[in-house]
């Protein structure tokens, strides 16, 4: 674990902090949930939903997230064999990646890739093999797709909507990806804690949905981002009971349990009405517009997400063919902290002048962030 013994959000956040800059590197929201999760998680600690929950947890919130699978997505799915609950999304991706590889299995995964994904794969002693996502458009090399699979594939780790790209795959990438997994008998993990984080023309589409996937797929979401509860880290998986059974293996020994109370609450979210899930993609939607017009103004080269909360903007037409470096300077330069894009890959030199910047912040930040990178320009 040498080589993750730091990350560039801890980085950048303590920059932020000691600067006094609008920090844009985190992905956190600045505002609380509905209110009715908060008190319903209130009610369940007064309520004496205050010791372990069960193993695979609490009832009431895997038969809520089976109902969401149905609903949303129209996928039928065993509250009691398929569905696991965990410590957020960062564990379930944990369990199951220590579940299903021996030292030495391989794992593909997609540049620019989430930290926590090669950290997991390192703990189980595999392999990651990389295909890069490019800007702008961030699209699938099929070439180089096919080329990462072989005899030694376990995993294919897949993030839909992805961070920090805010890509949204299409049934076309999503059955290139089904096909090649089916063929050298490899499992599909997908992260899809964005999946009501989608915007203008663009669809989730959960890769269980997809012909012949159901039984080689595992799927992850979580209420952290949904829900703008992040601290909580409530998170679920569901797949084939076999596979749910092997990941709960390896969680017991990790958390054991986790949020008794904050479950039955987010249960309760789960089934909020269509309006909720709506009008957080219309809300997420004109912070974007927000944002991404800021800095445009601002002489950044912009890529619009289409899912997520991160917008990823070019600094080279501002002169800066750095993106690391510009990050570090950016709290000094314009009081606005961001991180750069290729933390997240293994090929800097695809993302060298990239950087993210979170967009699910109050109105008012997001307006002075736009407001101090508007001087970038003229320095």
């Amino acid at each position: 674990m040498r080589p993750f013994t730091s990350t560039i959000f801890a980085e950048i956040t303590a920059l932020a902090t000691r600067t006094g800059a609008i920090n844009l590197g985190q992905g956190f929201p600045d505002e609380d949930g509905p209110q009715s999760l908060i008190d319903d998680a209130c009610q369940a600690m007064r309520a004496g939903a205050n010791q372990y929950p069960p193993g695979p947890g609490v009832p009431v919130l895997r038969e809520a997230v089976a109902r969401h699978q149905k609903r949303f997505y129209g996928l039928d799915v065993d509250p009691d064999t398929e569905v696991l609950v965990t410590a957020g999304a960062t564990e379930a991706i944990a369990a199951t990646i220590l579940a299903l590889c021996e030292p030495g299995d391989e794992v593909v995964t997609f540049d620019p890739v989430y930290d926590s994904y090669a950290a997991s794969i390192a703990l189980a002693g595999a392999v990651r093999r990389t295909v890069t996502l490019r800007w702008p458009e961030f699209t699938i090399d099929p070439g180089e797709l096919r080329a990462a699979f072989t005899e030694r594939t376990r995993i294919v780790l897949v993030n839909t909507p992805h961070n920090p790209a805010g890509k949204v795959f299409d049934e076309a990438e999503l059955d290139m990806i089904g096909a090649l997994a089916r063929e050298h008998g490899a499992v599909v993990v997908t992260d899809e804690v964005y999946e009501h984080q989608v915007y203008d023309d663009a669809v989730h589409v959960p890769m269980a949905t997809r012909p012949g996937m159901g039984e080689h797929t595992v799927t992850i979401s979580s209420a952290g981002k949904t829900f703008s509860v992040t601290g909580w880290k409530v998170g679920w998986l569901h797949g084939p009971a076999e596979l749910v059974a092997a990941a709960r293996t390896v969680k017991q020994y990790l958390t054991f349990v986790n949020a008794g109370p904050m479950q039955p609450a987010v249960a309760g979210a789960l089934g909020l009405d269509d309006d909720f899930f709506t009008g957080l993609s219309a809300d997420l939607r004109r912070k974007r517009d927000l944002l991404c017009d800021g800095l445009r103004a601002a002489g950044f080269g912009v890529s619009p997400p289409r899912g997520t909360y991160f917008a990823v903007a070019d600094a080279a037409p501002l002169g800066f063919d750095d993106g690391a470096e510009l990050c570090r300077r950016l709290p000094e330069l314009a009081g606005v902290a961001a991180v750069p894009v290729s933390a997240f890959y293994d090929d800097v030199s695809a993302a060298r002048s990239l950087v993210r910047f979170a967009f699910c912040k109050r109105d008012d930040v997001l307006h002075a962030a736009v407001d101090r990178l508007s001087r970038l320009r003229s320095k």
